[in-house]
């Protein structure tokens, strides 16, 4: 079997969510909450400052009409619906970047959600409905250290296990919540997958995906017997 990201992806989620010592998808792993070093929403040192909202710190009255840009949405249209996944800029602007490049170029287009899994996540992205990998540009850096948690509904970029900043194209969605995926810490087994957006419409097609026949191979874990196309990705925001 080769040695390769694209047919390791899920499998490598799969043990290293395993080695959270039999949790269930949706029970919190150990130290699951802040990590320290994990950058995490929340108070900070000023979180005691009351803020009046009527002057900023010249001064000077506060600006109430600046324009706050909309998160860019995609559609993902399969075979078995459409996914529309709102993509977080703020938090992960870089991983946002390179997908929607590989949105924008069509790369997406005519490829396999090739390996799911019932209630952990369904991966995709590299695959042509050929079974033929297509060739991706260089990988990009791991934001996992900034970015929200793995949970049920998010979209997240697969990498290799040993190799923290080795995301390409490969992308996965959580089909429940998986603490076990969160950053944790600065080794390549403790960062993490970058979740980069949500699916705000369509997790029943998600659903429906992740519950489709599957069948191992000698080249891949959990492959749908039946393909499972993504016709097209657009953006639509």
């Amino acid at each position: 079997m080769a040695q390769n990201l694209s047919k390791f992806a899920l499998l490598v989620l799969v043990l290293f969510f395993l080695s959270g010592c039999g949790r269930t998808a949706s029970s919190p792993a150990e130290g699951s909450g802040d990590q320290a070093g994990a950058p995490r929403s929340g108070p900070n040192s000023t979180a005691g400052e009351k803020n009046t909202g009527t002057n900023d710190a010249a001064g000077q009255p506060e600006r109430t009409d600046i324009e706050v840009p909309e998160p860019p949405v995609v559609v993902i249209e399969t075979n078995m619906g459409k996914i529309t996944v709102e993509l977080d800029p703020e938090r992960t602007p870089i991983t946002v970047e390179n997908f929607l490049e590989y949105v924008e170029t069509g790369f997406y287009d005519s490829t396999l959600f090739h390996q799911v899994m019932e209630g952990y996540a369904i991966l995709g992205g590299s695959y042509s409905v050929e079974w033929r990998e297509k060739p991706t540009r260089v990988p990009i850096r791991n934001e996992a250290d900034r970015a929200p948690d793995n949970s049920r509904g998010t979209i997240a970029m697969a990498r290799l296990p040993e190799t923290i900043d080795s995301a390409t194209s490969q992308f996965f969605i959580n089909v429940a919540d998986n603490p076990a995926l969160d950053y944790k810490g600065g080794t390549a087994e403790e960062y993490g997958y970058c979740v980069f957006g949500k699916v705000v419409e369509g997790m029943e097609v998600v659903d429906r995906i992740a519950a489709v026949p599957v069948e191992d191979t000698e080249e891949f874990q959990r492959k749908p017997i039946e393909n499972v196309v993504i016709e097209r990705t657009r953006r639509i925001k």
